[in-house]
């Protein structure tokens, strides 16, 4: 136990040092701090950085609203997206939360609490550009997508032996691919691409194709990914669940979207 505290400690001091602010920080403060991980891109709406560098948007906010009805100081630590799991696992962090889905495959590996909100997946392209759901209308097409999530597993076992899959290690980077038309369609969560990208200057001339997909395989349930066995798991489905009873999380929810992204 007290290694573990130590290791804690030296990782959290470590991530303070190198912002010249380690000297302000005592072990217990370490120690009693909750290092949330997160992948430091634009993600809007859940994740929007200012010109200062400062983030904000749904997801911050309702990560610092989860923490003050617990009562535990946290900090972001950011990470790459396919580094966050391996992060957790390695006792880097303490807890994901980035709009990770709970597929089934990433709950052999860790624990997710109950979901903070629901979504899909959607195809994306220029408004003129036709589309057809189905194997002829799909195939030898080029899909941009971001490395490492349930997106690009599900887009794999799905249509793998079709399409033409390109990577990219950020969203940002996958949408500036297919403004440049260097891809055909975009695949992404629904809510990010009908927030974000499409109400963005670069994708005022792209718009959703076909139905938003559902399908267990991309895990429609978001929630924050911890440790097996983690007791961090009960405080934070108390503190959502308290959320939504006392009305905070509609209030984070109706600053960024004009429906409830918690669904049904």
């Amino acid at each position: 136990m007290a290694r573990n505290a130590l290791r804690r400690w030296m990782a959290t001091l470590g991530v303070l040092a190198g912002l010249g602010m380690a000297a302000q920080m005592t072990g217990a403060d370490a120690a009693d701090k909750v290092r949330v991980g997160y992948s430091p891109e634009p993600y809007a709406p859940f994740w929007i950085q200012d010109t200062a560098g400062n983030w904000g948007g749904f997801e911050v906010e309702l990560i610092d609203a989860l923490f003050k009805q617990m009562g535990k100081e946290y900090e972001l630590v950011p990470i790459a997206w396919d580094g966050l799991i391996p992060a957790l696992q390695e006792g880097k962090i303490d807890a994901i939360m980035n709009s990770m889905s709970a597929t089934e495959e990433r709950k052999q590996v860790v624990d997710f609490s109950d979901k903070y909100y629901e979504t899909t997946v959607s195809f994306y392209a220029r408004k003129d550009e036709p589309f057809e759901y189905s194997e002829a209308g799909l195939k030898g097409k080029v899909i941009a997508v971001q490395t490492a999530t349930s997106q690009l597993d599900w887009l794999q076992k799905k249509w793998g032996n079709v399409v033409e899959i390109k990577l990219y290690d950020t969203q940002d980077n996958a949408d500036a691919d297919l403004a440049a038309g260097r891809v055909d369609y975009g695949l992404a969560d629904t809510v990010y691409t009908a927030e974000g990208f499409l109400k963005s200057d670069a994708g005022k001339n792209y718009e959703l194709k076909g139905e938003p997909i559902s399908d267990p395989l991309i895990g429609g349930d978001v929630g924050a990914a911890m440790r097996k066995g983690d007791p961090l798991l009960a405080e934070v489905n108390a503190a959502i669940k308290a959320l939504r009873e006392n009305g905070t999380y509609k209030k984070i929810n109706d600053k960024y979207f004009g429906f409830d992204v918690y669904g049904s």
